[in-house]
C-alpha cells in the first residue's frame, strides 16, 4: 500500500509518498480500501511540529471508504459495508487499518467523497452549534472563515437553528458563498474593521458567541465583539497560535466565557459519535446540508493541497483520492 508519511518535521518538501507491505487487521480493527481523505489544518500542524507526534508519522486522520478485512472478533461490520471515520492516523493512502468502533455507516445516498468531506468539519460544525453553544432563535453569532470548509457548515446550521448569522470573507466571491450558506451578514475583513461592523450590526449589543478558526489575527477583536457573558469559541488558528491570555480580559470585558474545544473529546464515547456523525450524514443525505468539495488532489499532490489550504484562498473541502 502507499502511505503518506513525514520523518522529519518541516514544511510540505517533508512529505514523502511510502511503500509499504499491505497490513492485515488485528482484534479490533478492520482494514479499509480509502476512497477519499479530507485535508485539515490538523494535518498541516502535524507536519510541521507544532503538534508533536512519533516519526515517521502517517498523514490525515479523515476519509471514507470501503472494508477490505476484518480483524478477529469483528461482528459488525463485513467485508464491503461502506464506512467514514473523522479520527484514523494515516488516511493519506490506498488503505488504512482502523479501529472498527471508530467508524461510522455512510447512508446509500452519500458519496464517498461528500462522506469524507464532512466527518471532521462537519461534526465540529455540528457540536460547535447544537453543544458549546447551543443556538436558538434570537441568537447572533459570528463566523469567520465564513467561506471555508468549516464556515460554510458552520453558517448552514446556525441558520436552521434559528441564530442570526454574521460571517467575514475576504473577498466579495467568498461573501457570495457564504450569504448562499445561511450569513445574514458579510464583512470584508480586507476592507472594512469587523470589530466596528459587528458593534453596528448588532447596536452597539455585540454578538452571543464568536466562532473562530484563524486564532492570532483575530483573537483580540473577537474578544470586543461579544456581549456580556458571551462565548468566545476558539477552534483553529489557520492565522498562527493565540498567544497568552491573561483570565482577567475575559472579566474586564463582561465575564466573558473561552473555550477551546475539540472534536476528538465531543466525539470520545462510541454513542456520541455515532449520534453526531448520523446527524451530519443524515443532513448530507436529505439535501440539508451542502457540500462544496473546492478541489480534489491525487495522493501524489498532497503537498500542494496542503500549501492551498494553508494560503486560505479556498473556498470548501479539500480532498485527497488515492
Amino acid at each position: 500500500m502507499k502511505v503518506v508519511r513525514v520523518h522529519e518535521y518541516g514544511g510540505p518538501d517533508v512529505l514523502r509518498i511510502d511503500e509499504l507491505p499491505t497490513p492485515e487487521p488485528g482484534p479490533g480493527q478492520v482494514r479499509v480500501r480509502v476512497e477519499a481523505a479530507g485535508v485539515n489544518f490538523i494535518d498541516i500542524y502535524q507536519r510541521s511540529g507544532l503538534y508533536k507526534n512519533p516519526l515517521p508519522l502517517a498523514l490525515g486522520l479523515e476519509g471514507a471508504g470501503t472494508v477490505q478485512a476484518l480483524g478477529p472478533g469483528i461482528t459488525e461490520l463485513q467485508v464491503g459495508d461502506r464506512v467514514a471515520w473523522a479520527s484514523v492516523p494515516g488516511s493519506f493512502g490506498t488503505d488504512v487499518l482502523a479501529p472498527a468502533d471508530r467508524l461510522v455507516p455512510v447512508p446509500e445516498r452519500v458519496s464517498a467523497r461528500d462522506a469524507a468531506a464532512v466527518m471532521l468539519q462537519g461534526m465540529t460544525a455540528y457540536y460547535l452549534t447544537h453543544a458549546t453553544f447551543p443556538l436558538k432563535p434570537g441568537d447572533t453569532c459570528l463566523v469567520h472563515a465564513a467561506a471555508g470548509g468549516v464556515g460554510l457548515l458552520l453558517c448552514q446550521m446556525a441558520k436552521q437553528c434559528g441564530a442570526r448569522v454574521i460571517g467575514t470573507t475576504s473577498t466579495e466571491a467568498k461573501a457570495a458563498l457564504a450569504r448562499e450558506a445561511g450569513a445574514d451578514e458579510v464583512i470584508l475583513y480586507t476592507q472594512q474593521d469587523f470589530e466596528a461592523e459587528v458593534k453596528r450590526l448588532t447596536g452597539g449589543r455585540g454578538v452571543d458567541v464568536v466562532y473562530d478558526s484563524v486564532g492570532k489575527d483575530t483573537f483580540d477583536k473577537s474578544l470586543n465583539c461579544l456581549r456580556p457573558l458571551g462565548y468566545m469559541v476558539l477552534l483553529g488558528q489557520s492565522s498562527g497560535p493565540v498567544p497568552p491570555v491573561d483570565p482577567q480580559i475575559l472579566n474586564s470585558k463582561g465575564s466573558l466565557f473561552l473555550t477551546r474545544p475539540s472534536l476528538f473529546h465531543y466525539t470520545a464515547t462510541r454513542d456520541k459519535l455515532l449520534e453526531y456523525a448520523h446527524a451530519v450524514l443524515g443532513m448530507v443525505a436529505s439535501g440539508q446540508l451542502r457540500v462544496r468539495i473546492d478541489e480534489v488532489y491525487p495522493l501524489e499532490r498532497v503537498a500542494e493541497a496542503q500549501v492551498a489550504l494553508a494560503s486560505r484562498k479556498t473556498s470548501g473541502k479539500l480532498l485527497i483520492v488515492p
